[in-house]
C-alpha cells in the first residue's frame, strides 16, 4: 500500500466555517475513512497543523478534533518543508498576504472566498500563483450540494430544453442580539470589516451560474441595509455599515436570465435556505440544498386568472421529486478530495484562483451597479 501524506497549513480555522466545514467536516472525515483513495492500493493522508492567533482557541480546537499539531506561529510552518499546503480560511482582508507568502514559500494554495478584498488583488494573486509555479484552487463548495447535483443532471441529460431563466431565493432571519443572540458574527454587518452579503454571495452566484447555466455578462444589483443596529459577540450595540440584503438580475449567456434574492432578514416559506427554480421550454425544477423536483412539460397545469374564486389548482401537484440516485458526501470534504488529488496526482481542478478572481469581480460590479444605480458589463479577465 502506498500513502501519500500532505502536510496541510490550516491558518483561520478557529473561524466558524474553518472549524465546522473544512477542519471537522473535511480534514478530519478523511482522515477518519483512511485518506483519499486514488486507486486500491493507494492513499492521498492530510497531515494538518491548525494555526490561528488565539491558544486557547487553538487548544480547545485540538482537543476536539484529535489533530495534536498546532501553532500561533505561521513563520515557522510556513517555513517547515513537511507541509506543502497552505489553507487560509482567515477574514477576507488578511488573505492576501499570507497567500503570497506560502506561495513565495513553495505552498500549494487552497483558500476561502472571496479571495480578495478587490478583483485587481485578486488577479494579483493569481498571477502570483502562477508564477510561484503552486498549485492552487478557491473553496466553490455548492457546486456539490446534493440538489444542485442533481439539477446539473438533468442539465446534462436536457430534461429543460432551452433554457429560459433561473431564480434564486437565498437567506433567512439573522437575529439582530437584542433579544435572541446573533447567529452570524458581528463582522459580517461591518464595511470596515469586509463585510456585507454582497461581497459575500455574489461569489458564490458567480460559480453556481459559470458553470450550471451559461457564463455572466452583466449584474444590476440593489444592496440595503434593512437593520440599522445589531449587538455583537460581546453584548455591546454597533451600527450596521454593510448590506444585509441583495436585490440582483444577472444577463448569462444564450439567453439565460438569472435573478437572486439574498438575505439575512427574511423568514423561510420555502422549500429550504436556499432554492433555485430553472424554467425551460421543456419543463421546470425546483433544487434546494438536498431536494430536487421537477415539473416536465406534460405535467404542467393551465390554470385561468380569476382572483373572484378559490383557486382551484394545488401548485404542489404534479411536481416529481428526483429520487436518490447516489450517496452524497459533504460538499466541502467532496471539493478537499478533488483538491487534494490535483496536488498529488496533478487530476484536473479548473476551480482555481482565477475563478476566485471572477467571484470577487462580479460582487465588486454589484457593489458598484448599487452605488451607481445602473446596469453593468461584466468584462472577461485572465
Amino acid at each position: 500500500m502506498t500513502v501519500h501524506k500532505v502536510g496541510i497549513i490550516m491558518n483561520g480555522v478557529t473561524g466558524r466555517m474553518g472549524t465546522n466545514q473544512h477542519l471537522m467536516r473535511s480534514i478530519v472525515e478523511i482522515i477518519k475513512q483512511g485518506g483519499v483513495q486514488v486507486s486500491p492500493q493507494e492513499f492521498i493522508m492530510p497531515d494538518p497543523v491548525l494555526v490561528g492567533r488565539n491558544e486557547i482557541k487553538l487548544k480547545k480546537l485540538a482537543e476536539i478534533s484529535g489533530i495534536n499539531k498546532w501553532t500561533t506561529d505561521l513563520d515557522s510552518v510556513m517555513n517547515d518543508p513537511s507541509f506543502s499546503v497552505y489553507f487560509d480560511a482567515q477574514t477576507t482582508g488578511r488573505r492576501a498576504d499570507a497567500v503570497k507568502k506560502a506561495a513565495k514559500a513553495g505552498k500549494h494554495i487552497y483558500c476561502e472566498k472571496p479571495v480578495a478584498v478587490d478583483t485587481q488583488t485578486a488577479l494579483d494573486l493569481y498571477h502570483f500563483c502562477e508564477e510561484a509555479g503552486v498549485k492552487h484552487g478557491v473553496v466553490q463548495d455548492k457546486l456539490w450540494l446534493p440538489g444542485l447535483l442533481k439539477l446539473k443532471r438533468l442539465i446534462d441529460n436536457d430534461f429543460f430544453g432551452k433554457i429560459l431563466s433561473v431564480r434564486g431565493e437565498f437567506g433567512y432571519w439573522v437575529f439582530e442580539g437584542h433579544t435572541v443572540p446573533a447567529q452570524r458574527p458581528s463582522w459580517n454587518y461591518r464595511k470596515e470589516d469586509d463585510g456585507g452579503i454582497i461581497v459575500d454571495m455574489l461569489c458564490h452566484w458567480r460559480y453556481v451560474l459559470d458553470n450550471l447555466f451559461g457564463k455572466v455578462k452583466g449584474v444590476f444589483c440593489l444592496g440595503a441595509t434593512h437593520i440599522p443596529e445589531r449587538v455583537d459577540e460581546k453584548g455591546i450595540p454597533y451600527h450596521c455599515t454593510a448590506d444585509d440584503s441583495a436585490y440582483a438580475t444577472f444577463e448569462l449567456e444564450n439567453d439565460v436570465i438569472a435573478h437572486f434574492n439574498s438575505s439575512w432578514v427574511t423568514r423561510v416559506r420555502r422549500d429550504d435556505l436556499l432554492t433555485l427554480q430553472v424554467d425551460g421550454t421543456k419543463g421546470s425544477a425546483v433544487a434546494g440544498l438536498r431536494d430536487c423536483y421537477t415539473q416536465h412539460y406534460g405535467n404542467t397545469p393551465k390554470p385561468v386568472w380569476n382572483p373572484d374564486i378559490p383557486q382551484p389548482i394545488n401548485f404542489f401537484e404534479g411536481w416529481s421529486k428526483v429520487p436518490e440516485q447516489e450517496n452524497y458526501d459533504n460538499a466541502f470534504k467532496t471539493q478537499w478530495e478533488f483538491f487534494l488529488k490535483h496536488v498529488v496526482k496533478n487530476d484536473p481542478f479548473p476551480w482555481n484562483l482565477l475563478e476566485g478572481a471572477k467571484g470577487v469581480q462580479l460582487a465588486e460590479k454589484g457593489l458598484e451597479s448599487w452605488t451607481k444605480k445602473r446596469w453593468m458589463e461584466i468584462p472577461d479577465i485572465h
